[in-house]
């Protein structure tokens, strides 16, 4: 009993007392990259079909705001992914998916936004939206280009690392 005891304490102990968390932030920049770009992808790849159903955003015409959003997944997830600029380029796709989720609920107009279930696609920009600001707030951890880019800046100014100690 007392061996039972103890396999029981030390498995808690190893699932919820260690944290891991610069792998958990590789692993959701990484997910949330190739979830975004397989969306550019797939833009790029149907551009002629999509290009005249595309809405018109910002004063750009439907064509132009298409080949914006394209650029804006397929960058902007690549950098992500690889952990540069990640709080900058977590802003961009923040700011995409909340026009995105303006554009979807507006075309319910018949049916009020809160009867969407889980289905439809409006909970899709949400859930990026979730992501996104998830990353601005935690950064890009210790796997990423942003911290030896960081390391490297300052052991040429002879600083501290001690100034990139998490909160």
């Amino acid at each position: 009993m007392k061996k039972l005891q103890s396999i029981l304490k030390n498995l808690y102990l190893a699932l919820s007392g260690y944290s891991y968390t610069n792998l958990g932030r590789l692993f959701l920049r990484l997910f949330v990259g190739i979830m975004l770009i397989q969306f550019g992808v797939r833009q790029l790849t149907y551009f002629h079909e999509i290009k005249s159903i595309f809405p018109s955003v910002l004063g750009m015409d439907s064509e132009l705001s298409l080949i914006v959003l394209i650029s804006i997944e397929i960058i902007c997830s690549l950098f992500i992914m690889m952990g540069f600029m990640t709080r900058l380029m977590s802003v961009v796709p923040l700011v995409v998916m909340i026009v995105a989720e303006y554009y979807i609920l507006s075309d319910f107009t018949q049916q009020a936004s809160y009867m969407l279930n889980w289905q439809q696609q409006g909970y899709l920009p949400v859930m990026f939206c979730g992501i996104y600001f998830f990353l601005l707030l935690v950064g890009p951890g210790k796997i990423s280009i942003d911290y030896f880019l960081s390391l490297h800046i300052i052991h040429t100014e002879n600083r501290s690392e001690d100034e990139l100690e998490e909160v």
